[in-house]
């Protein structure tokens, strides 16, 4: 079931225009968000801040602001069924609400951690970074050649083998008591889950350049977004080099905590 263009629909087809944009050119943007407690205003789902980056967006690209009230309607219907929304905005103001449930397997992977792999190739980087377009082709390849070495993860890098975010979420790194997560003019998105993170940390968090220097001797690695949170690294390949990690490294509960204190607010 999902909504488009303000009708609800119990199957998985929408009709498109041949020469429609959306799948031309990837003219969409797009904001996934976890429902907590079945709340759109719970401060973990976050809506509002979901709702505001993607007007921003909207209001760069001289796009046509869609109904507001109808999409939170629509999405106070659907997380009834799922805990996990996407919300996708066309150029003319139409929206597609679709839902899912959250991965089977994500409390191993926040507890074991996940295997990842560097993507060695600057060709591969998101298009307008600041924006989550559906234009998502650089991440797709970076999971993809992840996956098929048996990784997990895809991390995308710059002409520099500057390491700058995952295919599907944003850095962090630990090292001398201090998080460090990747400056957004590096040509990343600034994520929710990493507004979450900065804005309630009550432990040193620095924004900086991920050169190969400071990647070397990092204690601990984990990347983050709205749908899993926090997911620890245990192991990262870069060219032929594995560099392991402790994915029970206690820094990893400074990250958990500015979860928590909202978990329980």
């Amino acid at each position: 079931m999902f909504y488009y263009n303000g009708e609800f629909k119990e199957n998985n087809y929408i009709s498109l225009d041949i020469n429609d944009s959306t799948w031309l050119y990837g003219a969409t943007v797009f904001t996934t968000l976890r429902v907590y407690q079945k709340s759109l205003y719970h401060p973990l789902t976050n809506w509002q801040n979901h709702c505001d980056r993607l007007k921003l967006s909207i209001s760069e690209f001289n796009w046509i602001m869609p109904s507001w009230n109808q999409i939170e309607e629509e999405l106070e219907h659907l997380l009834q069924y799922f805990s996990v929304l996407r919300i996708t905005i066309f150029p003319d103001g139409k929206e597609l609400i679709i839902g899912r449930q959250l991965p089977d397997n994500l409390a191993k992977k926040q507890t074991e951690g996940i295997k990842g792999l560097v993507i060695i190739d600057p060709q591969i980087m998101r298009s307008l970074p600041l924006h989550k377009t559906g234009n998502y082709l650089a991440s797709y390849l970076a999971l993809n050649q992840a996956k098929k070495q048996d990784y997990d993860e895809g991390i995308l890098t710059n002409f520099d083998h500057n390491w700058l975010e995952t295919s599907t979420g944003n850095l962090w790194g630990y090292k001398e008591g201090i998080w460090f997560t990747p400056a957004l003019e590096t040509g990343i998105l600034n994520g929710i889950a990493r507004q979450i993170i900065i804005k309630n940390a009550k432990f040193p968090v620095k924004i900086n350049h991920w050169t190969p220097e400071f990647i070397a001797d990092l204690e601990a690695v984990a990347y983050s977004n709205s749908v899993v949170e926090i997911i620890p690294f245990k192991t990262i390949k870069i060219n032929q080099q594995i560099k392991q990690y402790n994915s029970n490294h206690e820094a990893y509960l400074l990250l958990k905590h500015c979860y928590d204190i909202l978990r329980f607010s």
